[in-house]
């Protein structure tokens, strides 16, 4: 996929709220899994857990749905927190305030690192349209070796 769509400010693209399906593959055993449900990503409150002083304006991502893993369903959800960066980027972190990745779309296209103990985790962020943007993430390391891919289609 070569053409990517620029998003000038992070934030105010990820506003809202989306649909989200994300695969699951475990390259080293083959088990596969999927997460279907919602991400909303709205107004980030004062309290925020962990984050202290901050400025003005970030978002409180907060995803839940079911996952399905070797036939076994189960709810699941997770919630970051999304603080403006400089020139529209983001700095994305956990609900307790340590860091996970930056986030710049304004090419359309942004690759992230995060290293997890002794794991890599590699995400690839594309913007294909006003409504619609996947992420791939490749972890690998002696503890995992997975891809998860997710598309995000806007609703409303």
């Amino acid at each position: 996929m070569g053409d990517f769509w620029p998003v000038p400010d992070a934030l105010a693209y990820l506003a809202g709220r989306w649909r989200v399906s994300r695969s699951v593959r475990d390259l080293a055993s083959g088990a596969q899994g999927e997460f279907t449900g919602v991400t909303e990503f709205g107004p980030l409150p004062d309290e925020a857990n962990g984050l202290g002083a901050r400025e003005p304006g970030g978002l409180l991502h907060h995803e839940s749905g079911t996952f399905v893993w070797q036939g076994v369903a189960r709810p699941a959800e997770r919630t970051l927190c999304f603080l403006p960066g400089p020139g529209g980027t983001a700095d994305v972190r956990f609900a307790d305030g340590r860091p996970f990745h930056d986030l710049d779309l304004a090419s359309g296209r942004h690759i992230a690192d995060h290293p997890c103990s002794a794991d890599l985790y590699r995400g690839e962020f594309t913007v294909r349209d006003a409504d619609h943007w996947r992420t791939v993430w490749r972890v690998g390391g002696p503890a995992k070796d997975l891809v998860l891919r997710t598309d995000y289609a806007r609703e409303g």
